[in-house]
């Protein structure tokens, strides 16, 4: 297995509560990876700690084979990890294209992003090309407030995309979706898929068992299955800790 991130005795403490304890996995590249779990299993700490927003309390997070581990966050972009977040986080009263190159100059320079856009003649292709990979080239002059709930999030996502990611980590990418906007967005995610490494964290089971290559199942802030969605799907311990789970295999 050919891993772009290795995790290793990873964990994180606040205070006297332990909300990681000690995972070790790897993440193989090109592959569609799921961290599932109870309420309160420790899914947003371990995405935190992976994207950089959480220092590990112990343990080692490496990228391409480089530590991780104290580095600033926005390290963890220009070195190509990007991440949504399950909250949607965009400028309502900016286009949509408009927020895409925001992000874009953001990454260009830490220290004048209010600098006129015409500085930077490659922003404008870079925004197109994250929104046609989205599927939103065509609400590029909309405000983002006056999108559907579905191209918010995807929007989100292209601005992630302006990263060029190797790694994308997608926190909860169809929260508040119906089953329409829940189709389309697994859709997008299966064609991103197929030029970059994706974690993301989702509570709608059968999605995550028709769209992942491999599950890690964590409770109480420990790995307790790490394998194929039909090997977790069948794992004793699993099906234990999700007996009686709102967010089962229903």
């Amino acid at each position: 297995m050919t891993a772009i991130m290795s995790v290793t005795d990873v964990g994180r403490s606040f205070g006297g509560f332990v909300a990681l304890a000690g995972i070790t996995a790897e993440f193989e590249r090109n592959k569609v990876t799921a961290v599932i779990g109870p309420n309160g299993a420790g899914k947003s700490t371990f995405f935190n700690v992976l994207s950089g927003v959480l220092a590990p309390s112990t343990g080692s997070i490496r990228f391409k084979g480089q530590e991780l581990k104290g580095l600033k966050q926005h390290r963890f972009a220009h070195l190509g990890i990007a991440r949504s977040y399950q909250i949607t986080n965009l400028f309502p009263h900016l286009s949509v294209e408009e927020n895409v190159r925001v992000a874009a100059q953001a990454l260009r320079t830490r220290y004048d992003i209010l600098r006129h856009r015409e500085s930077y003649p490659e922003l404008p292709q870079k925004a197109e090309a994250a929104l046609a990979q989205v599927g939103l080239l065509h609400r590029r002059g909309r405000r983002a407030r006056d999108l559907a709930h579905g191209e918010q999030r995807a929007l989100e996502i292209a601005i992630a995309l302006v990263a060029d990611p190797e790694l994308l980590l997608l926190d909860e990418p169809t929260a508040g979706m119906g089953p329409e906007e829940t189709k389309d967005m697994v859709a997008l995610i299966e064609r991103l898929a197929a030029d970059r490494t994706i974690l993301l964290v989702e509570h709608k089971m059968k999605m995550i068992l028709g769209l992942s290559d491999r599950i890690l199942v964590l409770h109480h802030g420990r790995l307790i299955a790490d394998g194929t969605p039909a090997a977790v799907q069948s794992d004793p311990e699993v099906r234990r800790v999700y007996l009686g789970q709102n967010d089962g295999y229903a």
